[in-house]
């Protein structure tokens, strides 16, 4: 990258590497869902470009493995190969329901230079392509799409809950990233280097996802700074105790959480392309 246009250092290698980490995949589970309405976006571009799907840091095969199993998508998805450097979360992924689908193809590498079988109607990166070095996968993504495919960005989010302003502090108190920064934009940091021509972008409708306390304590350890094996006992146990009392004082026995995503989609380019 040119200077001035490194990635933000939070979002570091050894940062991304936590999600190898057994702890981080066993409690993966406990992250909310995401909303129907991705899912419709997907289907609505298969549609207008039907074809191989590769999903880029695939994880357990939330994606992968829904659009291998929905009926209504048989018609549109060939085949779709799911990528990820993980040996446990492609492990997760093959024993979750339809992870041995006949048209799920599972890959473990590095998007960076994993073999590929192109041509793609579609990549989906779900909270995923922000980790990777985007002059590298970008360009091999434009590559290796059918010329009316596109890249579909998915990154999961919720509305902030009635704790939001308590919680933060613990957050950063206990986070084992330590660097990391909130509002990162994807999307303006992929166009800002001329590697993504944008087509839309949009945020869904909230929709509520309940859990119980416990679980939502648990879906913090399935992310980068709070992975178990990562953190001392000691701040494990503390961060638990800290954030489950937070939850408490509010009077909840279940969680109810406002889930939303932030969606984009378009064309990967090379850096000389323009947009």
């Amino acid at each position: 990258m040119t200077s001035g246009q490194e990635r933000p250092s939070f979002l570091g290698p050894q940062y991304a590497s936590a999600f190898e980490d057994p702890t981080v995949v066993a409690s993966y589970h406990t992250r909310p869902p995401y909303p129907e309405a991705v899912f419709d976006i997907v289907e609505r571009l298969l549609r207008e470009c039907p074809g191989a799907v590769l999903d880029l840091g695939c994880g357990p095969g939330v994606i992968a493995r829904r659009l291998v199993g929905d009926p209504s998508l048989a018609g549109l998805v060939k085949r779709v190969d799911a990528l990820d450097v993980s040996p446990a979360m492609i492990a997760a992924g093959r024993q979750s329901p339809d992870g041995d689908h006949p048209r799920l193809r599972w890959l473990l590498g590095r998007a960076e230079a994993a073999p590929l079988s192109p041509p793609y109607a579609l990549v989906t990166a779900a909270a995923s392509l922000h980790w990777m070095d985007w002059p590298v996968v970008l360009p091999r993504l434009c590559d290796a799409l059918l010329p009316a495919g596109r890249l579909l960005i998915v990154v999961d989010d919720a509305l902030p809950p009635p704790w939001h302003h308590e919680l933060i502090p613990i957050l950063k108190r206990y986070s084992t990233n330590q660097e990391f920064r909130p509002g990162f934009d994807l999307v303006a940091a992929l166009q800002e280097r001329g590697l993504l021509d944008l087509e839309r972008r949009l945020r869904t409708e909230p929709v509520v996802f309940r859990q119980p306390v416990a679980a939502y304590v648990e879906s913090f350890h399935a992310r980068s700074g709070f992975s178990r094996s990562r953190m001392t006992p000691e701040d494990l146990a503390a961060f638990d105790a800290a954030v489950h009392s937070l939850v408490s004082r509010h009077d909840v026995e279940t969680v109810e959480l406002q889930v939303v995503a932030h969606v984009a989609w378009g064309r990967p380019l090379r850096p000389d392309d323009g947009a």
